[in-house]
């Protein structure tokens, strides 16, 4: 009984530290500049205005930025499920050489910061863009092109234990049945591997549309093509930010990531049950 409440009690504690900073920026999306600007901060209001949200949709291209970003993050979580299970399916069903030489290139490719890879990766995207119609600088192709490479060693790793978790029989049943490889990848592990889909999906979909760095490296004169991370800029000043903007700009980048969320929250928790009938 005292493991459980003390158990419950650091459970209760990390979800106060967690959610605190996004309460946190509510209220101040909420609360009038006067509130925020003053030296004595409290954690509520009595005033609550909806100034700061619209001065945030007021903002010139905000529109545009918001569907970039949903445009990249989507191309980057469909084409990420699709290829991560596959490479998944062939890294865990066949062997071949080189196989555990690949699998640690992934691992490492985790290992090297952004911030090392965002100048060699410019000129990358440089040199492929006058190969590559659609996928150079000033491009959103760009942006998909980076964000999956970034998205796919995470997600095949993890679509590895999901794909592994599967028993053999189910494929070699289908076999005998008259079932042919594309139909055991499609009618049999693919729902099956469902739950790690959506794990994976949720991760390239938080990198893909909070990413800042790569926006602002290879989209440079295309101020259409940025994305909504770069809106936040605009309340950024040089004699006094407008945090309330800021915030509320936040609170609207969130709400999408939320929204997914909750869309494939059920696949997260299904599991694999029922997967083998005796």
């Amino acid at each position: 009984m005292i493991r459980r409440r003390l158990a419950d009690t650091v459970a209760i504690l990390v979800a106060v530290v967690t959610v605190f900073p996004i309460y946190w920026m509510v209220l101040s999306a909420l609360k009038p500049t006067g509130e925020i600007q003053s030296a004595d901060p409290r954690p509520w209001t009595l005033n609550p205005t909806l100034d700061h949200f619209r001065s945030a949709l007021g903002v010139s291209g905000f529109g545009r930025y918001f569907l970039n970003s949903l445009t990249v993050a989507l191309a980057v979580v469909v084409l990420s499920a699709l290829l991560s299970f596959l490479a998944a399916v062939a890294l865990t069903r066949f062997r071949f050489r080189s196989r555990t030489t690949i699998l640690v290139m992934f691992l490492v490719a985790q290992m090297v910061p952004v911030e090392a890879l965002s100048i060699p990766l410019f000129f990358q995207i440089r040199d492929l863009g006058r190969a590559v119609p659609g996928v150079g600088l000033n491009t959103l192709g760009s942006l998909v092109l980076v964000q999956l490479a970034f998205s796919l060693p995470f997600a095949i790793w993890m679509l590895r234990g999901f794909v592994a978790a599967i028993p053999a029989e189910l494929e070699e049943a289908a076999t005998v049945d008259g079932a042919s490889r594309f139909t055991i990848l499609w009618r049999i592990l693919f729902p099956l591997v469902a739950p790690g889909l959506a794990a994976t999906s949720v991760f390239s979909f938080i990198i893909a549309w909070n990413d800042f760095l790569f926006a602002k490296t290879f989209i440079i004169s295309a101020t259409e093509r940025q994305t909504l991370p770069a809106a936040l800029l605009v309340f950024f000043k040089p004699d006094e930010n407008d945090w309330g903007g800021i915030m509320a700009a936040s609170t609207l980048m969130t709400l999408p990531v939320l929204i997914f969320f909750i869309f494939v929250r059920r696949r997260l928790v299904s599991g694999l049950g029922g997967a083998v009938k005796d």
